[in-house]
């Protein structure tokens, strides 16, 4: 009786990690909408009920790029949980130098410099939190290569981080299920700042980005999507030559909507 005992809860516990192992669909048809936008890129996105991601250019998903202003997601944590920063409503006083985005040329607090990506906002908190402090909690974390080199106020612009569309995933899904180590608290505060759309029909947070890599643009759009009893997670990095910057914020946008579309997620920007 021990002996079949200990044989069922051995089956059990590998029925469990088997039906809770993910699947991956390659989407290849997908590259048509990279190609209408003439970039090249990887888009993945992640159902929650299904525990199943869905990915174009599965190769490239899990290459690092530079993560550019999608690390705001996690430098406002950091800001936050570190006491650099105490709520949403935080100002940083302009430094008074004029920059070509106008919406950059004031005073900034938290939600307004993530709304407006304001980056003179999120280098003068990288520096007051400090590089000890950063390395700690992007180790922690494992926020893509962890790799802070490069200047504490342009490490995730012009440095050597890198992080992967794969990665900005699984960071998403520890995010939206309060699984980083950060306060409830604080958490919540970020993922309130990252509200882009809510509507009847579902709430959209994400953060886009644009770097550059390898002589290249580099555009990134991530967050995920609350719809029903459902959570769809996506990240979306597209690649053009220097020269070829028309449009090029738009056309994250326009691919994610086009994806979200195909899947059946969403049906309308």
């Amino acid at each position: 009786m021990r002996s079949l005992l200990i044989i069922c809860f051995i089956s059990f516990n590998l029925l469990l990690c088997f039906s809770q192992k993910s699947q991956t669909e390659t989407r290849n048809d997908l590259k048509k909408f990279f190609e209408q936008n003439k970039v090249e890129g990887t888009c993945v996105v992640y159902d929650q009920n299904k525990n199943k991601y869905f990915v174009y250019n599965e190769e490239q998903s899990k290459k690092g790029f530079i993560p550019a202003s999608t690390f705001k997601i996690l430098n406002s944590l950091i800001g936050l949980e570190t006491g650099v920063i105490t709520d949403e409503n935080f100002v940083i006083k302009w430094d008074s130098v004029v920059r070509s985005n106008t919406k950059w040329n004031k005073d900034h607090d938290l939600k307004n410099a993530f709304k407006n990506s304001t980056v003179w906002y999120y280098q003068e908190l990288a520096r007051r939190v400090g590089g000890k402090q950063m390395k700690h909690f992007l180790d922690t974390v494992q926020y893509g290569n962890a790799d802070t080199t490069g200047g504490i106020d342009k490490f995730w612009l012009s440095g050597n981080t890198r992080i992967s569309a794969l990665q900005q995933i699984e960071f998403l899904k520890k995010l939206r299920n309060n699984k980083l180590p950060f306060s409830k608290r604080n958490t919540d505060i970020v993922k309130k700042i990252m509200i882009y759309k809510d509507t009847a029909g579902y709430i959209m947070r994400c953060k886009t980005g644009w770097g550059f890599q390898e002589q290249k643009n580099i555009g990134w759009l991530v967050g995920y999507i609350e719809k029903g009893n459902n959570v769809y997670y996506f990240a979306n990095c597209i690649q053009s030559p220097l020269e070829d910057e028309k449009d090029f914020a738009k056309k994250r946008f326009d691919i994610v909507y086009a994806i979200l579309n195909e899947l059946n997620i969403i049906k309308s920007k």
